[in-house]
């Protein structure tokens, strides 16, 4: 019983999910939710947080983002490029997110470390990165997995050992798969989003050299961090020489989208 229950809990999320392949050719277990669902979750967290936060009223620095998102938005390719809507809330903390859907929100305290309109749209080109390498949906359908096979693991211990135990394998399971599994992938999914940002912000006629830049500045501005292990954002360091490494390659690329008029004045 307990191995057919096992085998039938596989055999639904293998249904449920779809392999596919990411923007850098890594295999991607997506389809947990619709693309419209993804979508109306995005509008809904997006909504929600422009109820709760204090939404900037200064024009230049909406002017400012939305200029970097439209030319950045223009360079995505067929199917990503709806209109993206824009939001800058009033926050001292450098962050900025993208969210399916098209939307995206920036911090006021995003322009203590980003400099220059090439800077802000490192930030951006790669948070928008997320997006199109469908990194919320897999998020979502990798957690689905894990808590349907943590739930079927809790049932089996269970079943032989008592409500006591279930409950302990279900807290230390979801500390496990949180630390060994979850995390790991997020990592994974920044560094993803920073190769497919640099790249973008290069095509759109920003200079890729500039990521290098902000990523110094973020370090500068930030006093601790936690443990890499424990991080869903790579060794900034490291990260760092990645993008500097990169950098090099895109040259041509930001070259090109020069030649060929595409050279924002956003700021």
């Amino acid at each position: 019983m307990k191995r057919i229950l096992l085998g039938l809990t596989i055999a639904a999320l293998a249904a449920a999910c779809a392999t596919t392949t990411s923007p850098t050719g890594r295999t991607q277990h997506v389809g947990g939710v619709s693309k419209a669902q993804l979508d109306e979750m995005g509008a809904q967290a997006f909504a929600e947080a422009k109820k709760k936060e204090r939404i900037s009223t200064d024009q230049r620095q909406n002017s400012y983002v939305r200029c970097v998102v439209n030319s950045i938005t223009r360079e995505l390719p067929p199917g990503w490029q709806a209109n993206w809507e824009v939001a800058v809330f009033v926050d001292s903390s450098p962050n900025a997110f993208a969210l399916p859907g098209g939307k995206v929100g920036v911090n006021t305290g995003i322009f203590t470390v980003a400099k220059n309109q090439d800077q802000l749209a490192a930030v951006i080109s790669h948070e928008i990165g997320h997006v199109v390498s469908r990194h919320h949906d897999e998020r979502i359908t990798r957690q689905m997995g894990s808590q349907v096979a943590l739930n079927v693991l809790g049932s089996l211990v269970g079943a032989r050992y008592g409500d006591g135990a279930a409950g302990a394998t279900s807290q230390l399971g979801g500390a496990a798969l949180q630390t060994a599994f979850l995390l790991p992938g997020s990592r994974t999914q920044e560094s993803e989003a920073d190769v497919v940002g640099q790249r973008l912000m290069a095509q759109a006629g920003y200079d890729p050299r500039q990521a290098v830049d902000l990523w110094q500045n973020m370090i500068a501005a930030s006093s601790t961090r936690p443990p890499q292990w424990l991080s869903t954002h790579p060794d900034p360091q490291a990260r760092i020489h990645e993008l500097g490494a990169r950098a090099g390659a895109l040259i041509p690329v930001y070259e090109q989208a020069r030649a060929a008029g595409r050279t924002p004045k956003c700021g």
